[in-house]
């Protein structure tokens, strides 16, 4: 009998993060914002950690590879996956997983509901065991995420004419 994943026995409630953030724009400017790479290019990753590599094919089971530099200019460890779901303006799930040996992968599910004009993104992440989530967190994936949205939040005031 083979073995059983890490994730397989622990609940996905204990594997799963969650990011809201309201943007002052449209649903379809941050959607856009996510799917082309002339923009990921401007607003992804935190500060001092650019994205440098990004190859995408944004459909359902088209497939990205994204990697960042780190503050001294030296590429990082690229990160992959495929597109898994796709609704204009409303979601985009992914999966993601870095390019090393023994690495997890994870899922990540953006959905975008609009109301009155702006857009609540939430950002869920389903981590492939507890251990991943815990490591991520510690390195920073939170704070990393909420100002990568900070400059998301930037770029789709832009993006609308603000």
């Amino acid at each position: 009998m083979p073995a059983r994943s890490r994730s397989a026995v622990e609940p996905e409630s204990e594997r799963e993060h969650w990011i809201t953030r309201v943007l002052e724009v449209p649903a379809r400017i941050v959607f856009e914002a996510y799917g082309k790479p002339e923009h990921l290019l401007r607003w992804f990753g935190p500060k001092g950690y650019p994205l440098a590599l990004c190859e995408m094919d944004f459909r359902v089971g088209g497939r990205y590879r994204f990697a960042m530099n780190d503050p001294s200019g030296k590429l990082m460890t690229p990160f992959s996956g495929e597109y898994l779901e796709i609704v204009k303006n409303q979601k985009i799930s992914y999966s993601n997983t870095m390019e090393h040996a023994g690495a997890e992968t994870m899922i990540v599910t953006l959905t975008f509901e609009e109301r009155d004009g702006k857009t609540t993104l939430t950002l869920h992440t389903l981590f492939g065991s507890v251990a991943m989530k815990q490591k991520h967190l510690e390195l920073g994936y939170e704070v990393g995420s909420g100002i990568a949205l900070d400059q998301l939040s930037e770029l789709t005031l832009e993006l609308l004419g603000r």
